[in-house]
């Protein structure tokens, strides 16, 4: 028997290989399904970065955020958002920092177990950018904070077949204003928080 020849043998698995071609997301958001959309938390993080003795940045950050996002296409200011992040989830390179964030002298996670943030305005500043204001509920205490966004991408997942949309989000709060006012200022005041959110169409 002669053996298949690189060609053959290339088509071949070719022809036995699931079919995983995605067709390149949009950044239109025009061209984004309307309706509301679940966090898929498995891909969602929430990043965080203070300043430490102003020697380094220290990073760190939460996950299993839940939540939804409502989008009309043609009216990009009503869109709406609500999400829920557990700070149990709080993690960062020292389990023993890890512990200490979950305690009452930083989060005290165990009498505030959720951050939360609600949308209250969204203001379109560009194509596929916004300002998305909302109250930030962290530590017992509720404010008015602002989040730059910007669409990624959105277009139909090849693994689940999901309708996606994943946006990033940046701003900055402090952290004093919650109650969170544990070695300000040797340890940074300003909280900068990264979100990479990304959201499945409820069908």
């Amino acid at each position: 028997m002669k053996s298949l020849t690189p060609a053959i043998l290339g088509l071949a698995l070719a022809l036995s290989a699931p079919a995983l071609a995605q067709t390149a997301p949009t950044r239109d958001p025009a061209q984004i399904p309307g309706g509301t959309y679940a966090v898929d938390p498995g891909h969602t993080q929430v990043g965080w970065r203070v300043s430490h003795m102003g020697f380094s940045n220290y990073a760190g950050g939460f996950s299993d955020v839940s939540g939804s996002l409502t989008l009309d296409p043609k009216n990009p200011a009503a869109a709406k958002l609500s999400v829920k992040i557990p700070v149990t989830s709080v993690t960062t390179t020292s389990d023993k920092l890890t512990g200490e964030l979950k305690g009452d002298q930083w989060l005290d996670a165990g009498k505030f177990p959720e951050m939360t943030f609600v949308s209250t305005k969204v203001t379109p500043a560009g194509k596929d950018h916004a300002k998305v204001t909302g109250d930030l509920t962290l530590h017992g205490v509720t404010k008015p904070v602002t989040l730059d966004v910007t669409l990624v991408g959105a277009g139909t997942n090849p693994l689940n077949k999901k309708t996606t949309v994943g946006f990033e989000a940046t701003g900055t709060v402090k952290r004093s204003e919650f109650g969170v006012k544990t070695y300000v200022p040797l340890i940074g005041d300003d909280l900068h928080l990264t979100i990479a959110g990304a959201f499945e169409r409820q069908e």
